[in-house]
């Protein structure tokens, strides 16, 4: 059983109570602005580890491991695509707006 998908969604529970009790979460600066290059940081992070989570599913479904079935491995490898197209949208929207702010003129 995989408990990776309800530690994740404990971990953003905690994240939401302590946001609600004006508490600092992790990537939050003291003035209570979220730290932009953390989030970035940490959704790298995150899709690096789908990515590589999913790679590694497929392999032990195509050795013939008997614990890993094959839809299991689709839904990774979906999941794990999602999030790289969702990141490469969000490097596209950043180089657009460097783009913009360069554009402006003086």
């Amino acid at each position: 059983m995989e408990t990776r998908g309800i530690d994740q969604m404990l971990s953003e529970l905690r994240s939401v109570s302590q946001a609600a009790q004006n508490k600092p979460v992790q990537g939050e600066d003291v003035a209570g602005g979220v730290n932009f290059a953390d989030v970035l940081n940490n959704t790298l992070k995150d899709v690096s580890a789908a990515s590589k989570d999913a790679r590694s599913m497929a392999q032990d479904f195509s050795a013939g491991d008997p614990n890993v079935n094959l839809q299991d491995v689709m839904v990774n490898l979906q999941k794990a695509s999602l999030s790289f197209q969702q990141m490469v949208q969000v490097r596209n929207r950043l180089v657009s707006a460097y783009q913009d702010i360069m554009n402006m003129p003086v």
